[in-house]
């Protein structure tokens, strides 16, 4: 079996892959486009490990049979036009779980602290201990997380919230399935769906955002979840709630989200996606005191080669015995 990975592989990685596959050839380089993957491909691949996928992959590989991404979110590879082909696909859904579950709550802390208020005080080397300050700033025991997109990312979210004392409200595709089939490593999220104190259908959304004072969006980007949160949802969002946003940009209506914040129809807004990367210059989101922003980051880490090599490796087991894969691809769905 020759394996291509589209990404450097320590040692400590390409032993764990191969112990998962005996015998296989492994081959890893960084790849910074599909013209790149498709260039490594071309000397043999039955698998594939990377982000960027070529366009039709089997006329590059003939022997191609399945691709593991490295990303959770497959609307890219959609978009290389997977769905036509007959290879099978796997997701990295479930690495994300600690370092984007942290980061909604990081961001629904300082927004609780006003810390992004205090940082730029802090840059232009201002003191501002005032009544009027201190009296914005609040906790997040007590409040309410409504859950939009109860996956991995989402679950392990609220575990955390649910540790700092906040109730948590859920809404997915079919409410009534509460467990959870991806793969998640051991303690982490929600796997049975106990957490939330009640699962929300997409058509109740109005409900679940009119119950939560913090509000997180793990959506992935399909044609149903395009403009998922627009004008109408965000009308039905409390005026003090926090929404934030670590899908992708379009599943929230970015030019009404910029009006509610703008008129102060609600509290803020924590985004590290937008409809356009990198968000451009004159965007006013910039300059927005109630918007706290980051590029497309909230999934970065040190440790993300090892969480993603960890699940190809036992895909790769799956994959020899002939068991279901984790994390299948349903290109209907988008996810």
């Amino acid at each position: 079996m020759k394996i291509t990975c589209a990404a450097p592989l320590t040692p400590a990685q390409r032993r764990m892959i191969e112990a998962s596959s005996p015998g296989a050839e492994v081959r890893d380089q960084f790849c910074r486009s599909a013209d790149e993957t498709a260039a490594l491909m071309r000397g043999g691949c039955d698998v594939l490990l990377g982000f960027r996928i070529p366009d039709h992959p089997r006329a590059i590989a003939p022997e191609l049979k399945w691709i593991q991404l490295l990303s959770a979110g497959a609307d890219r590879a959609l978009a290389s036009a997977l769905k036509d082909d007959s290879i099978k696909v796997t997701t990295a859904s479930g690495i994300h779980a600690t370092p984007i579950g942290e980061y909604i709550i990081a961001s629904m802390l300082a927004y609780a602290h006003r810390l992004h208020i205090a940082i730029r005080a802090q840059l232009k080397h201002e003191w501002i201990r005032q009544l009027a300050f201190a009296a914005t700033l609040d906790e997040l025991r007590g409040k309410t997380l409504g859950v939009v997109g109860y996956g991995s990312i989402g679950r392990e979210a609220a575990r955390i919230a649910q540790a700092l004392g906040m109730s948590v409200l859920a809404l997915k595709r079919e409410p009534d399935r509460r467990a959870d089939p991806g793969w998640v490593p051991k303690g982490l999220g929600d796997p049975e769906g106990r957490i939330p104190e009640r699962f929300f259908g997409a058509g109740e959304r109005l409900e679940l955002l009119a119950a939560s004072d913090y509000v997180a969006i793990t959506l992935p980007l399909t044609p149903h979840t395009r403009g998922f949160i627009g004008a109408r949802e965000l009308a039905a969002m409390k005026p003090e709630a926090y929404i934030v946003n670590i899908g992708r940009g379009a599943v929230i209506d970015q030019a009404a989200l910029i009006e509610a914040l703008g008129a102060k129809r609600i509290g803020g807004a924590g985004l590290d996606v937008f409809e356009r990367e990198p968000l451009e210059p004159e965007s006013p989101l910039w300059e927005m005191e109630n918007a706290i922003l980051t590029p497309h980051i909230s999934g970065a880490n040190r440790g993300y080669m090892d969480k993603a090599c960890e699940l190809f490796a036992e895909n790769l087991r799956r994959f020899h015995a002939g068991i279901p894969l984790l994390n299948v691809l349903d290109p209907e769905l988008g996810y």
